[in-house]
């Protein structure tokens, strides 16, 4: 395995990350695996170098968290390991359970704490943007957390550039803890983050952790065009449907397919090899509910791809709508 700085931070991250939303019950999704079946994958991961691990309050239900910070306690050292959890989605209708309020964060921070079985969040992200709370009093309360030593980075995920450009101009205005990562929807599919979102991380030393690297299992070629496949996630997962499977998807899945049997890997191992030579990207964040699937994904960081291939692997895209940010 190979490390890097997360962004211009000194924390030193796994090039793979282990997304924890495959783990916690199967009552939240079909897909999911259970704990007891979820936890060989995190102490495989730990054995492959893994020192990253991505969860999410909302992900089982607060129940991925448990998983989490229990499997982490048995077979991990706390101190080597880098924990990212997430903040937004509501778990009830009721007022004040979701959102980036001052009031929600603080109550969510203390709840994945808890359910997490650790007294401070390496990473500590906002899941979503919030139109309904004024971002400074988002920045203060999260800022609050680092003084407090509950967090010790924090990080954000899909939004427009504006505003991401807007929460790190006002952190700087104020003093106030600036995000050290961005975790957006990017992958051979879906590439309209290079237009403006990655440029302005490179630029600001924001590190990249994109989510869905595979395209939610696209990218590893088991897909078919009338949205179906042979896993369970495949068949019945209505997200993925909603972002991928037009035509020019399957053009882009055509050159992935083709250069990885010229090379003699995996479809998946190509499509992760290709994101982690992009320009600011410190971690790809995977599930695997097989396991062969994180084992492909370790070996993938080490395939080295030329610029033709690379470019080769480019040049089917068409531009796409924005997808993801909601």
């Amino acid at each position: 395995m190979d490390y890097t700085n997360l962004g211009k931070t000194g924390m030193k991250v796994s090039r793979i990350c282990l997304g924890m939303m495959s783990y916690g019950t199967s009552k939240w999704r079909d897909w999911v695996l259970d704990e007891e079946d979820s936890r060989p994958f995190i102490q495989r991961a730990l054995e492959l170098g893994i020192n990253f691990f991505d969860t999410a309050n909302m992900y089982s239900l607060g129940v991925s968290e448990e998983v989490t910070g229990r499997a982490l306690k048995d077979f991990a050292n706390r101190d080597e390991i880098v924990l990212a959890t997430k903040v937004y989605f509501p778990f009830s209708d009721k007022p004040n359970m979701g959102g980036l309020s001052r009031k929600h964060i603080m109550q969510a921070v203390e709840d994945s704490l808890r359910r997490l079985g650790t007294d401070y969040i390496d990473l500590y992200q906002i899941h979503r943007w919030d139109y309904h709370t004024p971002i400074e009093e988002t920045l203060e309360a999260l800022h609050d957390l680092v003084r407090a030593g509950k967090v010790r980075y924090i990080g954000a995920s899909s939004m427009y550039a504006y505003q991401f450009v807007k929460s790190l101009y006002l952190a700087d205005l104020h003093g106030w803890t600036r995000f050290v990562s961005m975790q957006n929807h990017y992958n051979l599919i879906y590439r309209e983050e290079e237009r403006e979102m990655n440029k302005l991380c490179a630029e600001e030393g924001i590190g990249l952790i994109p989510w869905s690297p595979l395209a939610r299992g696209f990218l590893a070629g088991n897909r078919t065009r009338n949205k179906s496949g042979e896993t369970t996630r495949a068949k019945t997962d209505d997200f993925a449907h909603s972002l991928y499977y037009r035509e020019a998807d399957f053009t882009v899945l055509d050159a992935v397919e083709k250069l990885a049997a010229d090379k003699g890997v995996k479809p998946a191992q190509l499509a992760l090899a290709w994101m982690l030579h992009k320009p600011g990207v410190a971690a790809p964040i995977i599930g695997a509910t097989k396991m062969y699937q994180l084992e492909e994904a370790v070996a993938a960081v080490d395939i080295s791809l030329s610029e033709d291939e690379i470019a080769a692997l480019e040049a089917p895209y068409v531009p796409h709508p924005v997808l993801g940010h909601s």
